[in-house]
């Protein structure tokens, strides 16, 4: 939650039976060495002066551990660089000061979306929010400038005010969670006052957290916060918060559900995770097994029954609470079902969008078979037949974009990591460019209301 951890700033990945270089963090300890490359291979690892272990075989994780340690420790590498022939197995031995490494690809970060509606070009402001994230040490130790979502958030919020966006999208896809605090203080960036989280311990005792600045919303403008269902946690308090308070549309796929809170009791061996509490919205509803659901709903990939809170075995049920805060109007019910009508006759021609739904009905399909044939001929005709069905729904995307078909679909690394950190823009983004339609089209109903 700090984004930062104390090793030699490298991110790697397995390739084969060895660990591979896949990027430098820039100005990190290995980075500053210029002995170590991306694609380099990492074949042995010592501490110090300690022997060289061969970790050829191992799992990247153990690997990873060995590699990382204490700042102003030493690592030494054994390396065989990507430089070298095809056939060429020389390594060599680099010696790595660790260090403190920032995680800054973890920050909070913004762009801006322009898009043309209604004859107009509108700009929406995009903030991304991978984690709920602050740096608690250097809070405790004075430190002005500490890391902390709520900070990095209200500053960039600031820039999109000078850059005179007509409204804001928060991103919390795939936002695991984090700081509690965090969540809180962001949900006060956008209400003027109030509750923003209840927590009930399992004696029953009932903690109502409030927003605690003073000065009101510093946000005040239309607003969308974009979820699937790897948003969970944190990124559900505060979701759930600009629900309840009808602040922001809630855009996407049911969340994760995960609200409950554990501790880590030690034992002689090991340590024992107990849940202790339970987090509820201030409308009372609990945010566990059920999650939050948007206003409205993007096709998802991912399989709600498999992945979630909900597909845990003995997951604790959702229930509710008491209201913390009392029901006010919502100014997004009345044209709710005008949005939905708006966004399914623009997703149904959208390339992106009719992609992700033939590819879920094709996976649905396929999940639903319950037997499978013994035959190996009739296996590979099975398994040619499926693949023709992908390749074909993918060009049938690439052509509506106007890109190059393909003849085979590439065949990829599950554990991959991108070589390099992602630099699409927002409208490459169909949920993205979507979304900022969706509020588009919501200040433009409500204007025309309010002509009225």
């Amino acid at each position: 939650m700090s984004l930062s951890l104390e090793g030699i700033g490298a991110v790697l990945q397995s390739d084969n039976d060895q660990v591979k270089i896949v990027r430098l963090v820039p100005a990190g300890p290995a980075a500053k060495t210029k002995q170590v490359a991306p694609a380099d291979k990492i074949v042995g690892v010592a501490q110090g002066d300690g022997e060289m272990v061969d970790v050829i075989g191992w799992r990247l994780d153990e690997v990873v551990k060995k590699i990382r340690g204490p700042k102003g420790s030493v690592v030494r590498l054994e390396v065989i660089p990507a430089s070298n022939a095809p056939n060429d197995q020389t390594s060599k031995i680099v010696t790595i000061t660790r260090e403190a490494v920032k995680l800054e690809e973890q920050a909070a970060k913004k762009s801006v979306l322009e898009l043309k509606q209604d004859g107009h070009t509108y700009k929406i402001g995009i903030i991304e929010l991978p984690a709920f994230y602050q740096d608690f040490k250097a809070m405790r130790a004075g430190d002005a400038e500490y890391k902390s979502t709520t900070r990095d958030v209200k500053k960039l919020l600031g820039e999109l005010k000078k850059d005179n966006v007509d409204g804001v999208v928060i991103d919390l896809r795939n936002n695991g969670g984090g700081s509690l605090q965090e969540a809180q203080e962001l949900t006060s960036l956008f209400i003027d006052s109030g509750p923003t989280v209840l927590i009930r311990s399992a004696d029953g005792r009932l903690a109502v957290l409030e927003d605690q600045n003073p000065t009101g919303a510093f946000y005040r403008g239309p607003l969308a916060v974009l979820v699937n269902r790897l948003s969970a946690s944190a990124s559900e308090i505060f979701a759930g918060a600009m629900q309840d308070y009808h602040r922001a549309l809630i855009i996407g796929g049911q969340t994760f559900g995960k609200g409950t809170v554990q501790n880590l009791e030690p034992l002689n061996h090991g340590e024992l995770k107990v849940t202790m509490a339970k987090f509820y919205r201030v409308s009372g509803q609990s945010t566990q097994h059920q999650g939050v659901l948007p206003d409205i709903d993007y096709p998802s990939i991912i399989d709600t029954k498999e992945i979630g809170e909900s597909a845990l075995p003995e997951a604790m049920p959702w229930d509710t609470i008491r209201a913390a805060i009392k029901p006010t109007s919502d100014p997004f019910k009345p044209f709710l079902a005008q949005l939905k009508a708006r966004h399914d006759a623009r997703s149904a021609k959208d390339a992106e969008f009719v992609y992700i739904r033939d590819r879920l009905a094709l996976t649905q399909k396929l999940m639903s078979e319950k037997t499978v044939s013994l035959n190996e001929e009739e296996r590979r005709a099975k398994h040619t037949a499926i693949e023709n069905q992908q390749l074909a729904l993918e060009n049938t995307r690439r052509k509506a974009k106007g890109e190059e078909p393909l003849k085979e679909l590439k065949k990829e690394d599950e554990d991959a990591i991108p070589a390099e950190p992602d630099d699409s823009k927002p409208e490459d983004d169909a949920y993205l460019s979507e979304t900022g339609r969706i509020l588009l089209d919501y200040l433009s109903l409500n204007a025309s209301v309010a002509k009225h």
